[in-house]
């Protein structure tokens, strides 16, 4: 038999099979990331329950339901009781080398695209986070939630920018993500409504310090560690397929023959159909089957309907027989 050469379509072909597999083996890497994303469930669980008792310890929900009584009665001069997701928590256990007491806070987001380094405003760091805990549902959805650690060592760059937008879309992001009324919808509100606390005051939450003992606070950090802690472990996780994809590139490039491709996937151990890559073109359609090729063509042809000309006319003739 002639052998096949190699063209783009067919090495994207293997590529993409290849790909699809080491994405899915059972490696270290990807075990410390599933890991560290189910610490990530169990942190934030433990996190939102001492929110939930160091905010009421400040904002009684007696006086928050007085409150809420006072605004049903007297309209928007009571309208101080709101719901928030993202806090800032305050201790002063710690001394400075005068001995004088210092207080250390910082700024909790309890949201999806949350902050990790205790800034209010949104950052990448957020985004990384909700793009590594929702991999597989953007994966689902034909998006590429592992761009930001492809692109790591990248400056921003319109491939990157178009993915991070997509992802962002596809969880339902909309809007900046510290503000208690942000326009999230899908899966970003569905995540970010399990955290929200009823806080009073008409400030936005870098003006209300919220007190807490030492050890609450380091249970906070805690928390917001086991969040980068997950974007960490997806880094080093792809960077480990980037690099197996580098070198799969480089080989299937300098092969000539879908042979030689076959060959390389049999050595990884990757079951590869060469008549199936052979016979489905890029709209996956079988086109080398008979049947189905003639199917094809048959339906590109515009044939007249049995109403020709010829037909009418001998159409009219029976009809004007049948007068006489």
């Amino acid at each position: 038999m002639t052998k096949v050469r190699m063209n783009t379509e067919l090495r994207n072909k293997l590529f993409n099979k290849m790909k699809n597999v080491f994405e899915n083996e059972d490696t270290q890497e990807r075990e410390a990331y599933l890991q560290a994303r189910e610490n990530v469930d169990l942190e934030y669980s433990v996190a939102h329950n001492l929110a939930k008792e160091v905010v009421e310890r400040s904002y009684p929900t007696e006086d928050v339901a007085i409150l809420r009584t006072f605004k049903k009665k007297y309209g928007s001069p009571c309208d101080v009781v709101a719901k928030d997701k993202c806090f800032y928590f305050a201790h002063s256990e710690d001394k400075d080398e005068d001995g004088d007491i210092t207080e250390t806070k910082s700024h909790f987001d309890f949201g999806l695209f949350g902050n990790l380094n205790g800034s209010e405003y949104d950052s990448e760091e957020g985004k990384k986070f909700a793009f590594a805990y929702y991999r597989e549902d953007l994966k689902a959805m034909d998006c590429n939630p592992d761009i930001y650690a492809q692109q790591n060592e990248n400056k921003d760059n319109p491939h990157k920018t178009k993915h991070v937008d997509e992802c962002s879309k596809a969880l339902g992001y909309n809007g900046n993500s510290y503000s208690s009324n942000n326009n999230s919808i899908g899966m970003n509100k569905t995540f970010d409504d399990q955290y929200y606390l009823d806080v009073i005051g008409t400030s936005y939450c870098r003006s209300r310090a919220i007190a807490c003992t030492k050890d609450e606070y380091t249970m906070f950090e805690q928390w917001r560690v086991a969040k980068a802690n997950l974007v960490s472990k997806h880094q080093t996780w792809i960077d480990t397929i980037q690099k197996q994809c580098d070198q799969l590139k480089i080989g299937l490039k300098a092969y000539r023959y879908l042979s030689e491709g076959i060959e390389l996937a049999t050595e990884l151990g990757i079951q590869v159909d060469e008549a199936e890559l052979i016979r489905t073109n890029s709209t996956g359609l079988t086109i080398y089957n008979p049947s189905n090729l003639a199917s094809m063509i048959k339906g590109m042809k515009n044939k007249q309907s049995a109403n020709t000309r010829e037909a009418k006319i001998l159409a009219r003739k029976k009809y004007e027989e049948s007068l006489n």
